[in-house]
């Protein structure tokens, strides 16, 4: 019978070529989905491996930085660095934006520039080595000057010597790094710490105005006694004392634990470890993608069964005939249904290869990260051979009911 399977495919190969190309394509897209997930699971993961942190120091009881928003003073690094097991502490902001081309032109500000959707993360301006840092470039410099430079993902279209708008300032790209992304994939691009506190705290110049004028009318700032306290509401307008978070990397063989529980009692913090954020970025922020990734999957896998399901169900009514003389020459009933399986099975790899190959070839051209794990592969290869089997069922059912007497009377 397994000849007879084969030769039955041979014969009407266009037919089952064609179908198994297009079922091909549903596949694709299913693994392509899969691949989605798993991009930003890594994604999520390379966010934290590229902080260089093994603690995340933010304000009590927020889910900050990627999460939620979160602010602490931008002297509580110094602090934090006093604390027994720390090795390092540095300052960061996180901050999700549309970024333009530099020196805007009229046309740029009209909207006919390039745009990006972009992470700016602001960055002490010390050096490699220190948490925040981008471990590695491809291209160019670290960030040197306190102002105006910047060290952008190659994702995010820029060259070296280009040059980026981020709100009101223009910056210099003088480094590339790769795979430095957010947990939804944005590209980074990397600034001074004061120039990133700026641009997300500072209010523009039209609003400062607005509220020093407020501020003013206040007769509570200017009673006797207090002169200057006007003028210190006012100076604070114009700077930001705040970031988003505090990274920290612990010394060799410290306990990180225990660091942070310490950090936690003394500096009245939230403080989460690598595993905890982990399960933040995961488990919360993009669970909500995952499940509907997850119905997708689900939706993708029912259709494919269908279509499997229909086209053998079709082929199998084709040669109802033949089957009826295979039974008049004492066929039995489990020959014809493993012939049938064995036709279910050979559309749904037939499919399987096409949506593999598919889907490793348009895979680079999506705007995210997708990854295709071999682990998925082969769960997709097991999954397609069982919706074949079930698919099958059908075709089987009517093969069986088939009257021998059918191939004399026919």
């Amino acid at each position: 019978m397994i000849s007879l399977a084969g030769r039955d495919i041979l014969h009407s190969w266009g037919k089952f070529v064609f179908t198994g190309v297009g079922l091909g394509l549903l596949i694709g897209v299913t693994l392509t989905m899969a691949g989605v997930y798993r991009g930003m699971v890594d994604d999520a993961k390379a966010l934290l491996d590229n902080s260089g942190a093994d603690l995340w120091v933010v304000q009590k009881d927020t889910l900050g930085p990627y999460a939620e928003p979160s602010s602490v003073y931008d002297d509580l690094y110094r602090s934090v660095r006093g604390v027994d097991g720390v090795r390092a502490a540095a300052n960061v902001t996180y901050l999700t934006m549309q970024v333009s081309d530099g020196q805007a032109s009229v046309a740029a500000v009209a909207g006919a520039g390039r745009e990006t959707r972009a992470m700016i993360v602001g960055v002490t301006a010390d050096g490699p080595g220190n948490p925040g840092h981008p471990p590695h470039l491809i291209a160019g410099r670290h960030i040197t000057r306190g102002h105006y430079e910047a060290v952008a993902d190659i994702a995010a279209g820029y060259a070296l010597g280009d040059s980026v708008r981020i709100r009101r300032n223009d910056f210099a790209i003088v480094g590339l790094t790769r795979r430095m992304v957010s947990s939804s994939g944005d590209p980074m691009i990397f600034v001074p710490l004061k120039d990133a506190q700026e641009a997300q705290f500072v209010k523009d110049s039209d609003a400062i105005l607005a509220q020093r004028a407020r501020t003013a009318q206040n007769r509570a700032l200017n009673r006797p006694g207090q002169p200057g306290l006007l003028e210190a509401v006012l100076a604070s307008q114009a700077v930001s004392p705040f970031v988003n978070a505090v990274l920290v990397a612990t010394a060799p063989g410290a306990d990180v634990e225990s660091v942070a529980e310490t950090i936690r009692r003394w500096k009245r913090m939230t403080v989460y470890t690598r595993a905890q954020m982990e399960e933040i970025l995961i488990a919360k922020l993009i669970a909500t993608s995952s499940r509907q990734i997850g119905m997708f999957l689900v939706i993708l896998a029912i259709v494919s069964a269908a279509v499997v399901a229909f086209i053998i169900y079709t082929l199998t009514l084709g040669k109802l005939r033949e089957i009826a003389v295979l039974k008049l020459i004492g066929a039995r009933n489990s020959a014809i249904a493993w012939m049938i399986m064995q036709q279910a099975v050979g559309l749904g790899l037939i499919g399987f290869a096409v949506g593999k190959i598919a889907a490793t070839f348009w895979a680079p051209i999506f705007p995210k990260y997708v990854l295709l794990e071999t682990g998925d592969a082969v769960r997709g290869v097991a999954a397609v051979i069982v919706i074949c089997l079930v698919a099958s069922t059908l075709a089987i059912r009517v093969a069986l009911k088939v009257d021998p007497a059918e191939a004399i009377g026919g």
